[in-house]
Order: structure tokens, then sequence, then C-alpha cells
């Protein structure tokens, strides 16, 4: 039985991560994280299900963390990097779903990486996991003569643009055309703009209602237009995905590992 820390769950994804694994025999709610003032804290994590768990809801880090397997984290990076630190004193996983990471950030989860398993990724669903290297296939095909674009729209609360996500297409179509994305990317356009340059990956962002996530990677050339989409219209779909790395990492005691690793696909 794994041990699970859910971080966050009053949030969106903490809830639909607490379905999960209320759902999975497999999996034990070793402990529930919320933010310090959260009006959830001393509440048992299974009220909101109808559930007694024994398991309250806490912003005591390290004693939530002692004995636990595993810590789910779909929050900010602030919080994130605070998760990171308690978990490397007490030598538990992560699996990290939050995005808007700075890149000193990035380092420091790959640092904590040497010494603890985690999987890190901006968007765990199956789906998208399998539309990133799809997209990567397809801008190495059509490397000359098409135009890339990225376009997402998400709810109205999100707070990072573009998404994670985005920014993970993007870096797969720019693997695709052999070039860093940080070398390529356009990310506003006003005005007058001039021509678009040929070699540049575009990224267009929308935010409004209630939109779980939309993505699409347009290729476009003359007389044609390629377009690889993924919409999710659940959160239900990136809990399964991030307890289904919960479970990868079950044996790996210290190593950086995405999705593709999670599911066993190829890398280039």
């Amino acid at each position: 039985m794994l041990k699970v820390v859910i971080a966050g769950v009053s949030g969106r994804m903490g809830h639909a991560l607490l379905d999960g694994v209320f759902s999975d025999n497999g999996l034990q709610l070793h402990a529930a994280l919320d933010r310090a003032g959260s009006p959830m804290l001393g509440r048992d994590a299974g009220e909101q299900f109808g559930k007694v768990t024994g398991v309250k809801i806490t912003s005591d880090v390290a004693p939530a963390l002692q004995g636990a397997d595993v810590l789910v984290d779909f929050t900010r990076p602030e919080a994130s990097m605070q998760y990171l630190q308690a978990c490397q004193q007490a030598n538990v996983k992560l699996v990290i779903g939050t995005t808007g990471f700075s890149e000193a950030e990035k380092s420091a989860i790959t640092a904590a990486a040497r010494h603890v398993g985690i999987v890190f990724a901006p968007n765990m669903s199956v789906g998208v996991t399998l539309l990133i290297n799809l997209v990567e296939q397809a801008a190495r095909v059509l490397n000359e003569g098409y135009d890339i674009e990225v376009v997402e729209m998400h709810h109205r609360h999100k707070v990072d643009a573009p998404s994670g996500t985005a920014l993970r297409l993007g870096e797969a179509a720019a693997k695709g055309i052999d070039k860093a994305l940080k070398d390529c990317a356009v990310y506003a356009r006003e005005g007058v703009t001039g021509e678009r340059e040929a070699g540049t990956i575009g990224f267009a962002t929308m935010r409004g209602g209630d939109v779980v996530g939309d993505h699409t990677v347009v290729l476009a050339g003359v007389g044609e237009r390629v377009e690889l989409t993924h919409k999710a219209s659940s959160r239900a779909t990136f809990a399964q995905g991030a307890l289904r790395a919960a479970k990868f990492l079950a044996d790996k005691p210290s190593g950086l590992f995405d999705m593709r690793d999670v599911l066993g696909f190829a890398k280039n």
C-alpha cells in the first residue's frame, strides 16, 4: 500500500487527487496539506466526500511527511519549493504538477532529484504526454516551410501564462526543428510587428470561464495546415496521471522523471 500525501487539498486539483486516492485500493491517504490560514484546517480530509478517514487537514509539513512514501503537489511555485526541501529532509518522493517555476526553481528540483525520486511534468495527462511526442515528430518532419504556433486556453483563475503545458509543447516543437525554445519563442505580438520570422515558435494565450485546459499546436505551410489538439474536460485525467506517477516512483530511490518515463514512451 503506497502512502500518499496530497498538498493543496482545498483546491480544484487537490479535490480531484483526494477522489483518486479514495478510489484506488493500492493507495492510502497518509496526510492532507493545505496553506496556513485555510478554513479547511483541522477538518477530516474525507469530509467533502462523505467519508471519515481520520486524516485531519494540516499546514504542518514535517509531521505530515513522517512515514509517507510520496507527496503529490499541484500548488504554487513558492509552496512547492517548501515541499521540495521538506521532502528531501524526510526522504519522501515527489510528484510535481505545479507550473510557473523560474529557471532557478527548476534547477533546485533537478538538484533535489539526486537525493529523492521526482516526477516533474507540467501536465500529467496521458493524452498530453502523447501529444508532446506527436508534436516533436511533426515538427521534425515539417521542418522546412512550416510555421509553428502554440495556442492554449484555461480557466479565468489560472495565474501563469503561457501554461506550463504550452511551454512544454513549444520545447517539443523546438527540439523537432533542432533549436532551443529560448532562442525562437515569440510570446507577444502587438502593433506593427512586421512579417513572421521563419523558424520562430509563436504562443497565444486565452483565459476565461471554467476551461480545464485546451492546447493546440498548429504547423502551417503553404496550402495546408496540420493541427494537433488536446482538450481536457475534467481534472480527473490529471489526477489519475499523477497517481500513476506516484506508483511509478515506488521503486525509484532517486532520479528526475517526466510522464514519458511513467508511460514508457521512448525519448529521442
